[in-house]
Protein backbone atom coordinates (compact mmCIF):
# COMPACT_ATOMS: atom_id res chain seq x y z
CA UNK A 1 0.00 0.00 0.00
CA UNK A 2 1.14 3.51 -0.74
CA UNK A 3 1.17 6.46 2.33
CA UNK A 4 -1.92 7.77 0.79
CA UNK A 5 -3.82 4.63 1.28
CA UNK A 6 -2.32 4.07 4.75
CA UNK A 7 -3.63 7.42 5.47
CA UNK A 8 -6.94 7.36 4.19
CA UNK A 9 -7.37 4.09 5.90
CA UNK A 10 -5.99 5.45 8.98
CA UNK A 11 -8.34 8.85 8.91
CA UNK A 12 -11.64 6.49 8.79
CA UNK A 13 -10.54 4.56 11.73
CA UNK A 14 -10.98 7.59 13.19
CA UNK A 15 -13.53 8.27 12.05
CA UNK A 16 -15.37 5.05 12.74
CA UNK A 17 -14.10 4.57 16.15
CA UNK A 18 -14.96 7.95 16.94
CA UNK A 19 -18.60 7.76 15.91
CA UNK A 20 -18.74 3.85 17.82
CA UNK A 21 -17.51 5.29 21.11
CA UNK A 22 -19.47 8.12 21.21
CA UNK A 23 -22.78 6.04 21.12
CA UNK A 24 -21.86 3.92 23.59
CA UNK A 25 -23.92 4.10 26.95
CA UNK A 26 -22.21 4.43 30.46
CA UNK A 27 -23.69 1.18 32.08
CA UNK A 28 -21.92 -0.59 28.91
CA UNK A 29 -18.35 1.90 28.57
CA UNK A 30 -16.55 -0.11 32.06
CA UNK A 31 -16.95 -3.72 30.42
CA UNK A 32 -15.91 -2.23 27.17
CA UNK A 33 -12.53 -0.92 28.83
CA UNK A 34 -12.07 -4.25 30.61
CA UNK A 35 -12.20 -6.13 27.06
CA UNK A 36 -10.01 -3.22 25.80
CA UNK A 37 -7.69 -4.06 28.63
CA UNK A 38 -7.26 -7.26 27.54
CA UNK A 39 -6.85 -6.62 24.09
CA UNK A 40 -3.82 -4.05 25.13
CA UNK A 41 -2.10 -7.06 27.20
CA UNK A 42 -1.75 -8.71 23.85
CA UNK A 43 -0.63 -5.62 22.37
CA UNK A 44 1.82 -5.62 25.38
CA UNK A 45 3.35 -9.10 25.12
CA UNK A 46 3.73 -8.56 21.05
CA UNK A 47 6.07 -5.16 21.44
CA UNK A 48 7.91 -7.51 23.81
CA UNK A 49 8.55 -10.32 21.36
CA UNK A 50 9.67 -7.89 18.65
CA UNK A 51 11.54 -6.02 20.94
CA UNK A 52 13.35 -9.59 22.29
CA UNK A 53 14.48 -10.32 18.40
CA UNK A 54 14.97 -6.97 17.07
CA UNK A 55 18.67 -7.24 15.52
CA UNK A 56 18.53 -3.26 14.19
CA UNK A 57 18.89 -0.74 17.07
CA UNK A 58 16.04 1.54 14.96
CA UNK A 59 13.45 -1.21 15.00
CA UNK A 60 14.69 -2.31 18.61
CA UNK A 61 14.14 2.05 19.97
CA UNK A 62 10.74 1.51 17.97
CA UNK A 63 9.91 -1.62 19.93
CA UNK A 64 11.16 -0.72 23.08
CA UNK A 65 9.27 2.71 22.77
CA UNK A 66 6.05 0.56 21.71
CA UNK A 67 6.76 -1.73 25.09
CA UNK A 68 6.78 1.74 26.80
CA UNK A 69 3.18 3.17 25.82
CA UNK A 70 1.35 -0.26 25.82
CA UNK A 71 2.34 0.05 29.43
CA UNK A 72 1.30 3.39 30.18
CA UNK A 73 -2.20 2.45 27.77
CA UNK A 74 -2.68 -0.66 30.14
CA UNK A 75 -2.00 0.67 33.44
CA UNK A 76 -3.89 3.52 32.18
CA UNK A 77 -6.77 1.43 31.32
CA UNK A 78 -7.33 -0.28 34.64
CA UNK A 79 -7.04 2.51 36.55
CA UNK A 80 -9.96 4.49 34.36
CA UNK A 81 -11.80 0.52 34.97
CA UNK A 82 -11.18 0.78 38.21
CA UNK A 83 -12.13 4.73 39.01
CA UNK A 84 -15.52 3.40 36.97
CA UNK A 85 -16.33 0.89 39.04
CA UNK A 86 -16.03 2.67 42.39
CA UNK A 87 -18.54 5.19 40.45
CA UNK A 88 -21.05 1.90 40.11
CA UNK A 89 -20.91 1.15 43.52
CA UNK A 90 -24.12 1.13 45.24
CA UNK A 91 -25.10 4.12 47.73
CA UNK A 92 -25.28 1.36 50.80
CA UNK A 93 -21.24 0.91 50.92
CA UNK A 94 -21.43 4.96 51.46
CA UNK A 95 -23.82 4.82 54.35
CA UNK A 96 -22.36 1.97 55.81
CA UNK A 97 -24.47 -1.77 56.69
CA UNK A 98 -26.91 0.03 58.75
CA UNK A 99 -28.06 2.99 56.21
CA UNK A 100 -28.04 5.62 58.53
CA UNK A 101 -24.47 6.96 57.53
CA UNK A 102 -22.94 6.04 60.91
CA UNK A 103 -20.61 3.43 61.25
CA UNK A 104 -22.47 0.01 62.50
CA UNK A 105 -21.50 -0.64 66.17
CA UNK A 106 -20.69 -3.98 66.90
CA UNK A 107 -21.05 -6.10 70.17
CA UNK A 108 -18.68 -4.38 72.86
CA UNK A 109 -17.72 -1.50 71.27
CA UNK A 110 -18.81 1.88 71.86
CA UNK A 111 -20.53 1.60 74.82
Amino acid sequence: MDGMSLLTVTVLAVFVGFEVVSKVSSTLHTPLMSGANAIHGIILVGAIIVAGQAADPGILAVALLAVVLATANLVGGFVVTDRMLHMFRGRQEALGRDGTGRKAVGKGEGQ
